[in-house]
């Protein structure tokens, strides 16, 4: 049953959260820039991005970039680095200014004017539990024909909207889907 797995782990069982196997495949579908932001071409990328319009550099403010335009200013230029605490906050605004643009254009596909996406579900990892305590959980392919509530929680950063979403999705998995709460990956396709 979900919400039951408060030891999750206690026997050597590895995976992560059903959902947040979901939001890391949303944030590889979104794409977005390669080269990381500890490099100068990534910063400056990821800067460019966030300043390119005024409502871009609003919803930078609101994803927690709070530096004045001088500053800005000389990071373009290159007259100055930002720090390592600027670069986190930079990349955070980015994933989130990102994610924000990108949400309508992947409902869209996801949805499939009502078709839906099929998903795989892969177990999690039981190699380190002791043969007498391991259960068979066997690999899951589900189609979701609903995304609005997952990818809206996505895309404004709700990982408890997002949780609570996921679990109902996975509730058509029958009387098994307490099993999938945890798991080694998410896999689909958009």
């Amino acid at each position: 049953m979900p919400e039951k797995n408060l030891d999750f782990g206690k026997f050597g069982a590895r995976g992560i959260k059903g959902s947040d196997a979901v939001a890391r495949k949303l944030d590889e579908l979104a794409g977005g820039i390669a080269t990381p932001v500890t490099a100068k071409r990534g910063w400056i990328a990821r800067l460019h991005y966030l300043t390119k319009s005024g409502k871009s550099r609003q919803a930078a403010r609101d994803a927690g970039l709070t530096v004045t335009d001088r500053t800005l200013k000389a990071w373009l230029e290159g007259k100055r680095s930002p720090s390592k605490a600027n670069l986190a906050r930079i990349d955070a605004a980015y994933r989130a200014v990102r994610r924000q643009n990108v949400a309508r254009h992947l409902l869209k596909r996801l949805n499939r004017e009502g078709r839906g996406t099929r998903v795989e579900i892969h177990p999690l990892d039981q190699s380190q539990v002791p043969r007498p305590l391991q259960r068979v959980v066997e690999y899951r392919t589900l189609n979701v024909r609903r995304w609005d509530r997952i990818v809206g929680a996505w895309a404004a950063g709700d990982h408890q909207g997002l949780d609570a979403a996921w679990d109902d999705t996975i509730v058509d998995l029958g009387s098994q889907w307490g099993q999938y709460e945890y798991c080694t990956s998410v896999g689909f396709a958009a």
